[in-house]
């Protein structure tokens, strides 16, 4: 029997092959006839009739109701689609108004408000969204702080919103209340029920923030969140829906990849990779073994019994349709297409994903027909893409791009679809449209994005503590779709600080004592790369400065030459050594 070691390198070598292997762009888009820069404006147009609605009739509040015209606060009073959107503005291209955007939010967003806000929502969201916005500040052209990116405004304003939202992990389990008072902490009566994605959902947020900010709180509350639903697992490997975050007993006992439980597993995945971590990766295919044990039939998914195995639910739910993508993401490609194909038939059945689809009788469920334009099919697709070029993806991308326009827009933006089998309309267009569906839309039909670098363009930054290389590829998607740049976590090591601090108070005292002159030497930071270099030899320049970027003459090391560590690295870093 394998053991979780060697299931990591099984599934890990085919990913980090796939990502640092350029595929020629366009793929089989031709043999199908199907124009993909076309549908890459159509998508640039229907986020802007969406971005520009907002702002005429729904900002400062959180949304657009595009029904009335008009805006409502959902998640906390944070401008919340404005922060969304605004990696999205980068990704499509405009650089203007990314720096308009964030003068705004600077200006005008406060976290110092007597608002009860769901914990989830407003880390993947908001500190999320700040965090990506900071490290893609400086490639939208503004000018950024001496010492960026460990310092800056947006970051300080993603600490502020992270810092407002600890107090909910002040329980005896260390799992987090869902709801706290932005301004009073948790409120008294609250319930200490939350589902299990609102307790493992913070590692690639809180463990970003730490390494930039160099406080290890957040990355601490984060693992021992993520640990805790790891010890509270049944004896058959499987987690339940919701828990009791003081007592840690499971209150909702059904199993299974999709609502309640989702971004759980996708932040196992995605944190090993961030923080280059074996232990998340382990955990994570152990989930695996359980969940292809005990809930899959056919290559669907269904909700069980966590303790005992047996169906509790025949069902698909659209939130589910993330998985194929994260299947990619440890190189299962195979099972990960399969999968995909089943959710595509629905979404060609209905022209959208119903939120619940009863897998035996073929048809929804009820009260559960509708589509609120979410993201994860087209994600699932753009990742799959990336990996195979197989145009069936396409495809889908072209088929969610006509169903939208058709039963969706309105004169004021795009309206959640409240019913597919009648193309009723409610009156809400949730943030993650502008934040995720529009972006992996628009990133399926741009193979030269940025956001698909493979390490041959990078940036040398000097910061305060050395080198560090930064845009070079590999950006981590938070689960709102916020890109984070894994290299940026290596560019702010407060500790060789505090030791270079300790050597120069050593030099001081012995200058005074008048002892033997002697030098010490600040090693390099050898874990950052060959690229790095001794902080004292780039004295003369300025934090910040852009050094010997673009074009390496280097090669990537190929994928089966790396131990773990490297293979993790080379996503978000460039290595130089050819050996």
């Amino acid at each position: 029997m394998r053991g979780p070691g060697a299931a990591m390198q099984r599934f890990l070598g085919p990913l980090l092959c796939l990502c640092a292997l350029r595929l020629p762009a366009g793929g089989g888009a031709a043999a199908r006839g199907l124009d993909v820069a076309s549908y890459r404006e159509r998508v640039r147009a229907m986020f802007y009739h969406a971005y520009e609605h907002y702002l005429e009739s729904a900002f400062p509040y959180d949304e657009l109701r595009p029904l009335t015209c008009d805006g409502q606060d959902t998640w906390g009073s944070f401008s919340l689609t404005l922060i969304d959107a605004l990696d999205t503005l980068l990704i499509l291209g405009n650089v203007s108004e990314f720096q308009r955007v964030v003068n705004v939010l600077q200006d005008g967003v406060d976290f110092d408000i007597d608002v009860n806000a769901s914990v989830f929502e407003t880390n993947i969201r908001v500190v999320g969204g700040l965090l990506s916005a900071h490290l893609l500040s400086r490639k939208a052209g503004l000018e950024v702080e001496a010492g960026w990116p460990c310092s800056g405004p947006l970051l300080r304003m993603a600490e502020e919103a992270a810092r407002k939202l600890l107090p909910a992990f002040q329980t005896p389990t260390g799992m987090p209340y869902g709801t706290v008072n932005l301004l009073h902490g948790v409120n008294p009566g609250e319930t200490p029920v939350t589902c299990t994605a609102g307790i493992g959902t913070f590692i690639v947020e809180f463990a970003t923030l730490s390494h930039l900010t160099g406080d290890p709180v957040f990355e601490d509350v984060a693992r021992k969140a993520l640990k805790a639903l790891w010890k509270n697992r049944s004896d058959i490997g499987l987690v339940g829906n919701h828990i009791d975050v003081v007592t840690a007993k499971w209150v909702a006992q059904d199993a299974g990849i999709g609502a309640g439980v989702d971004s759980y597993f996708e932040y196992l995945v995605k944190g090993a990779i961030l923080l280059q971590d074996k232990e998340l990766m382990s955990m994570f295919l152990e989930y695996n073994k359980a969940i292809k044990n005990y809930t899959k039939f056919d290559d669907w998914y269904l909700w069980v019994q966590m303790y005992k195995g047996t169906v509790s639910m025949p069902v698909f739910q659209s939130l589910e349709a993330y998985w194929p993508g994260l299947q990619s993401l440890i190189g299962d490609v195979d099972n990960a297409m399969r999968t995909f194909l089943n959710y595509y038939t629905v979404w060609k059945q209905f022209g959208g994903l119903p939120e619940f689809y009863n897998i035996p009788q073929g048809y929804t469920v009820d009260k559960r027909e509708g589509y609120p334009l979410r993201p994860e099919l087209i994600e699932s697709a753009m990742y799959l893409y990336r990996a195979t070029r197989d145009p069936t993806l396409l495809e889908l991308g072209r088929d969610a791009v006509e169903s939208i326009e058709k039963i969706s827009k309105v004169d004021c933006g795009f309206a959640t679809i409240k019913d597919l089998r009648d193309h009723r309309l409610d009156n809400r267009m949730e943030s993650f449209f502008l934040a995720e569906t529009i972006k992996y839309l628009y990133l399926l039909f741009d193979p030269d994005n940025f956001i698909h670098n493979d390490g041959s363009d990078f940036d040398v930054v000097v910061t305060p503590f050395g080198e560090c290389v930064l845009s070079a590829g590999g950006y981590i998607f938070n689960t709102e779709a916020h890109p984070i740049d894994p290299a940026a976590l290596h560019c702010c090591r407060k500790r060789k600080q505090e030791q270079w601090e300790v050597e120069d108070l050593m030099r001081e005292f012995y200058s005074r004592k008048k002892s033997k002159k002697f030098t010490l030497k600040r090693a390099p930071d050898r874990g950052e790369g060959e690229n790095a270099k001794d902080p004292e030899d780039a004295s003369s320049e300025k934090p910040g400065e852009k050094r010997n970027s673009k074009k390496s003459s280097h090669s990537l090391l190929s994928c089966p030459s790396q131990s773990f560590n490297s293979k993790l690295a080379v996503l978000g870093q460039v290595f130089l050594d050819n050996t």
